[in-house]
């Protein structure tokens, strides 16, 4: 009998694919920050997965499968101070920039060239990364974002479709699309959860590393791909259109029926659209050889 189940088991782990296994969780000492972070791990190319200023690294569990199983290494972290990532100020200055958290991890990780992707607020340390260190990205993908751009003609739209007393509402309202509360329940259950459980009490926000700018996001030559959600409370397409208008090799892509939570309220049609631009990249690569 246990010679059956040995068996058994052994046929199971050899006929189960490497992208059913959850990726393992992890604590790096980096400077100022013992920095949680998810791994599927692999030979595959990285592609780094950034949050929004909502939630944690948990909300990407549709992301590791779909994109393990194609066959990428995905890695996530919980940014400083939200999450399982402690601040360690005797190892380093305080509050730091995500992508100075995301660099450091990088090198800790070696990682050769990587995907960048960031949704939300995910999104505007994705931009300050890509014009600090291009030259380690494959690509880009920012995702229902307004980008935190400092114009004038950013700021002035954004405070023009602001709803009045939307940020005294639970979280929930202002990420979660009408379509995805009502059809979802279990969803919307399990997204308030984590998100009950990302921002540590007092934590403060961490700054970018520069002000992200029009100039500045000029700058990116890598391929972006950039993902609007139809029903974003936060970054309607005209908003989003504004600033995507500066990055020179962007793809544009609009999920329908889905709020500021893209990737978790439709993570379907979003995966899709990611992973349609991963391969478009990996056979522009090939056909350069």
């Amino acid at each position: 009998m246990i010679r059956r189940a040995v068996l058994l088991l052994a046929v199971m782990a050899a006929v189960s694919p490497a992208w059913a296994v959850e990726a393992r969780g992890s604590l790096a000492s980096l400077p100022g920050v013992k920095l949680w972070y998810t791994d599927t791990g692999g030979q595959g190319v990285p592609i780094v997965l950034l949050h929004a200023n909502t939630g944690t690294s948990a909300v990407w569990a549709k992301q590791n499968e779909a994109f393990a199983q194609a066959g990428y290494r995905v890695i996530a972290f919980d940014r400083r101070g939200w999450g399982k990532s402690v601040a360690d100020p005797a190892s380093g200055p305080q509050s730091g920039s995500i992508a100075g958290d995301l660099d450091a991890l990088v090198t800790y990780l070696k990682l050769g060239k990587f995907y960048l992707l960031g949704v939300a607020g995910g999104g505007f340390a994705a931009l300050d990364y890509a014009a600090w260190h291009q030259e380690h990205l494959r690509g880009l993908i920012v995702a229902a974002s307004t980008g935190l751009f400092s114009e004038p003609v950013m700021t002035d739209f954004t405070k023009r479709i602001a709803i009045p007393g939307l940020e005294k509402l639970p979280g929930e309202y202002i990420e979660l699309g009408l379509s995805y509360r009502g059809a979802d329940p279990e969803g919307t259950a399990r997204w308030n959860e984590i998100e009950a459980n990302a921002r540590q009490p007092g934590a403060p926000a961490q700054p970018l590393r520069t002000p992200n700018t029009f100039a500045k996001v000029e700058t990116i030559e890598v391929p972006t791909l950039v993902v609007v959600a139809d029903a974003d409370l936060y970054a309607p397409q005209a908003l989003m259109r504004v600033w995507a208008g500066h990055i020179k090799h962007h793809e544009w892509v609009v999920i329908d029926d889905a709020g500021h939570s893209v990737a978790w309220e439709k993570p379907e049609a979003f995966n899709a659209a990611v992973l349609r631009f991963l391969r478009g990249r990996s056979a522009a690569s090939e056909g350069a050889r």
